[in-house]
C-alpha cells in the first residue's frame, strides 16, 4: 500500500497534546499513528479499556481525543464498540443515520490479553466491523507494573520479582496476534515504531480499509516497567525486530506475510540488555536463562517464515 507519509503528517491531530502519558511511553505514539490512519471525512467512535492511556488521555472535562470517546471497563472495551457499531449500521439500515464511520478500540495488554480477551474474542468472532489496537507494554503498567501474560519470560515485574526464589517471570508470553489470526478474521497484524513509522502507517490503512473485523498488536515500550531512558523508545523498538523477538508481519484473509526480515539477526541479548526489567539475567547464576531465551525466540521466528512460506 502506497501512502503518502506528507499529506499525511499534514492532517489534523485526532489525537492532541496535552494527555499525560509518560515521556518515552510508546503508546501515545502508537495512537496519534492509528488516528492518522482514519480519512479527514470519516467521523471515528473510539473506545478504551480502563489502563495508561485512558486515564492519562481522558479527565473530565478534558481529553485529548477529538472523536467521540468512549470509556469502557478493563474487560468490555470490544464489547462495547462492537454494540455501538451494531446500532450504527441498524440505524443506517433505517436511513436514521448515514456517512461513513470507523469503529476503533484501545486496549493495554493487561485489557486484550488478560481481562478483555472474551470480550475481544466475541467481537472478532463475530465479525464487527471494528478494528482493535492493543498498545502491548508487557504488563499492568497503570496499576503497579503486574505480570500480564503477555509479559515475556524472566521479565522482572512486582509480581513476579527477579531474585533467589525466581529468575522474573517464569512462564512464557502468550502470542496474542497469533489468536486472534486463529479467528479467520479478514486482517491481523504485529507492528511496532520504527524508522519513519511506514509499517504501522500502512497497517493502519490496510485495517481500517477492511470491511470486517481487523486486530493490530503493536508492541509499545513502557519507560517505567522496562526500566530504560525516554530517549532511547525508538531504539529499543528497532532491537525488537531485528533480535526477532518482536517480529512483523500481517494475515490477510488467511495469507501470512513478513512485513520485514533483519539482514543481519543480532542476538536477544541485544534486546535484553537495554531494559533493566531484565537486569538480573545478567548476573552469575544466571547464564543460561539468555540462552533459552535465545533459543525459543529462534523455534517462534523458523516457524513464522514457514507459516509465511519463506
Amino acid at each position: 500500500m502506497n501512502v503518502n507519509f506528507k499529506t499525511l503528517m499534514e492532517r489534523e491531530e485526532r489525537f492532541s497534546g496535552g494527555h499525560r502519558m509518560c515521556a518515552g511511553c510508546g503508546a501515545p505514539v502508537a495512537v496519534r499513528a492509528i488516528m492518522r490512519a482514519v480519512d479527514p471525512e470519516d467521523r471515528a467512535v473510539v473506545g478504551c479499556a480502563t489502563g495508561c492511556l485512558e486515564v492519562s488521555s481522558f479527565t473530565y472535562p478534558y481529553s485529548a481525543w477529538t472523536d467521540s470517546f468512549i470509556h469502557s471497563a478493563f474487560e468490555n472495551a470490544a464489547a462495547t464498540i462492537s454494540g455501538v457499531e451494531a446500532a450504527y449500521e441498524s440505524l443506517r439500515r433505517q436511513g436514521k443515520v448515514s456517512g461513513a464511520r470507523k469503529f476503533i478500540t484501545f486496549g493495554g495488554d493487561g485489557g486484550s490479553y488478560d481481562i478483555g480477551l472474551q470480550s475481544l474474542s466475541g467481537a472478532m468472532e463475530r465479525g464487527h466491523d471494528m478494528l482493535y489496537v492493543c498498545y502491548d507494554n508487557g504488563a499492568y503498567m497503570n496499576t503497579g507494573i503486574q505480570r500480564s501474560s503477555g509479559t515475556p519470560r524472566y521479565a522482572d515485574t512486582t509480581t513476579s520479582p527477579a531474585g533467589k526464589v525466581i529468575p522474573g517471570k517464569k512462564q512464557n508470553r502468550k502470542d496474542l496476534t497469533q489468536i486472534m489470526a486463529a479467528h479467520n478474521i479478514p486482517y491481523a497484524a504485529q507492528t511496532t515504531l520504527t524508522a519513519n513509522f511506514k509499517d504501522l502507517h500502512e497497517k493502519a490503512h490496510r485495517a481500517l480499509g477492511m470491511k470486517g473485523a481487523a486486530f493490530i498488536n503493536v508492541l509499545s515500550p513502557c519507560p517505567r516497567g522496562w526500566r530504560y531512558e525516554a530517549k532511547n523508545l525508538m531504539q529499543i523498538c528497532k532491537l525488537a525486530v531485528d533480535t526477532c523477538i518482536w517480529p512483523m508481519y500481517e494475515v490477510i484473509e488467511g495469507d501470512w506475510i513478513l512485513s520485514y526480515e533483519p539482514k543481519n539477526k543480532l542476538p536477544v541479548e541485544d534486546y535484553l540488555r537495554s531494559q533493566g526489567r531484565f537486569k538480573h539475567l545478567f548476573t552469575s547464576g544466571n547464564e543460561g536463562l539468555v540462552e533459552s531465551i535465545q533459543k525459543q525466540v529462534d523455534r517462534d521466528w523458523d516457524l513464522l517464515l514457514k507459516r509465511c512460506k519463506y
